[in-house]
């Protein structure tokens, strides 16, 4: 007990098990500390350091070190993908909050609320009246449908259905083939220059990469590109890696400063691009990512090419103005700068309601102002927030799931414009997930 911290610890009723430092009573987790020693470091605040320290810290911090050592890779290209303001261009590094987006929200005037929702309806009529259902479990998963997977594989049901599905539309939508050797099982094949095959796969927000490692499983697939900016303990590297006939690389690296045509590993192949529920600017970011131009397909070779993509949309009460992919075509439709971070703020609404059923589909939804008259003689000076305080939790729903599928009908409209064949479908029962909007495409000249 001599040798022991004196830090009392309540939950487990005994001193702190550590070893004190010399002439101290304490460790160094329970050396008291004031609070004009430690500061924030200004470099990364997620930590902190002493500010007689701070000096040596900035030189030798990790953040430092791993955004150094990030520079010099030659895919490395600072906000390639970030998209831009279109005005004001000093403002474009600052991200409007949610918090910001509902204060300009709650300072509309009860007529100008239902004029935004008044036009969120007509847009939404106008634009988004083709989203069918296409929950699609293929064969090939039937692995892991079944649960027969490595024990040291995390299963967890309603992942699995969300990754198969996306699979399988994948696969119905010609951008997938499944390659089936003897006795059922999948095997990479060689594949030449004019083969349809997929030989590469990018996935984008890999987190762990356990939708990589059922393509993987369940496809075939040999070549495999995790991006992913964050690291992650658990992840499916190691499975991947023990298979003979499969390549992995993982580039610890933001989408946003991602040139994937600077990848030398991927050059003159064609590929696929996949991603996970990307939150809100992510599948943006992604998109403007694997944009591909002609001078950049000429030093590639014909094959270095986009083929196809699949990627969940979520977060999108996220989703910034600078960052989104299809600028130009919301406006186009009437809607503003403002209106748009509106409609993101919205968006959030979507998850209110019991998911027992599709809302997005059965309820009958209008608001008017008339409906609500007694509220203009609120005297409560914010009159929007006691409005939006009283709405129905469905209506509420009904409200943020138009504003979803605005926003994605203008990528799914960018990447026509593009020349890719697309759709956007719900892959999944939203009793699976609320979250159930799949982005896919293909080009059809490479099929």
């Amino acid at each position: 007990m001599e040798n022991r911290c004196k830090f009392w610890v309540a939950k487990k009723n005994r001193f702190c098990a550590n070893t004190p430092f010399k002439n101290s009573l304490f460790c160094g987790n329970h050396t008291p500390r004031t609070n004009d020693q430690w500061i924030p470091c200004p470099i990364d605040p997620s930590h902190c350091v002493l500010q007689e320290n701070l000096g040596g810290h900035v030189k030798r911090c990790p953040v430092v070190k791993q955004a150094q050592s990030l520079s010099t890779q030659p895919f490395y290209q600072k906000g390639v993908n970030a998209g831009k303001e279109d005005e004001q261009p000093e403002q474009e590094t600052v991200n409007v909050t949610s918090e910001m987006k509902r204060n300009a929200v709650y300072s509309l005037s009860i007529p100008e609320f239902f004029e935004v929702i008044r036009k969120i309806e007509s847009v939404h009529a106008r634009i988004c009246n083709d989203i069918k259902e296409s929950y699609k479990i293929p064969e090939a998963c039937g692995l892991w449908i079944k649960g027969e997977v490595d024990r040291n594989v995390p299963f967890q049901e309603k992942h699995v259905t969300q990754q198969a599905s996306m699979l399988g539309n994948l696969e119905e939508f010609g951008v997938l083939e499944r390659v089936v050797g003897k006795g059922g099982k999948c095997e990479s094949v060689e594949l030449s220059e004019n083969s349809n095959g997929v030989p590469a796969v990018v996935e984008f927000g890999a987190g762990r990469g356990y939708l990589t490692q059922m393509l993987a499983d369940c496809y075939g697939i040999r070549r495999v590109f995790l991006v992913e900016r964050k690291a992650y303990k658990l992840k499916a590297d190691r499975s991947l890696r023990q298979k003979e006939s499969l390549i992995l690389e993982r580039l610890k690296i933001d989408i946003e400063d991602l040139n994937l045509n600077a990848v030398k590993s991927l050059q003159g192949l064609p590929y696929i691009a996949i991603g996970k529920h990307l939150c809100g600017p992510a599948t943006d970011l992604t998109l403007r990512c694997c944009q591909v131009s002609e001078r950049n397909v000429e030093q590639c070779g014909s094959n270095c090419h986009l083929k196809g993509l699949a990627i969940a949309t979520c977060c999108h009460h996220l989703c910034q103005w600078k960052h989104y992919i299809n600028k130009k075509y919301l406006t186009s439709l009437g809607i503003s700068k403002e209106e748009f971070h509106a409609i993101t703020w919205f968006t959030s609404w979507a998850v209110d309601a019991d998911h027992s059923s599709d809302l997005s589909d059965d309820i009958d939804f209008k608001l008017h102002p008339e409906s609500i008259e007694k509220e203009e003689s609120n005297e409560d000076a914010n009159g929007v927030e006691a409005v939006a305080r009283n709405m129905k939790a469905v209506e509420r729903a009904k409200l943020g799931f138009m504003c979803k599928q605005i926003i994605d009908m203008g990528r799914l409209m960018w990447l026509k414009e593009h020349g890719l064949e697309t759709q956007l479908v719900k892959y999944v029962p939203p009793s699976v997930s609320p979250e159930n909007h799949l982005l896919i495409a293909r080009h059809a000249g490479h099929f």
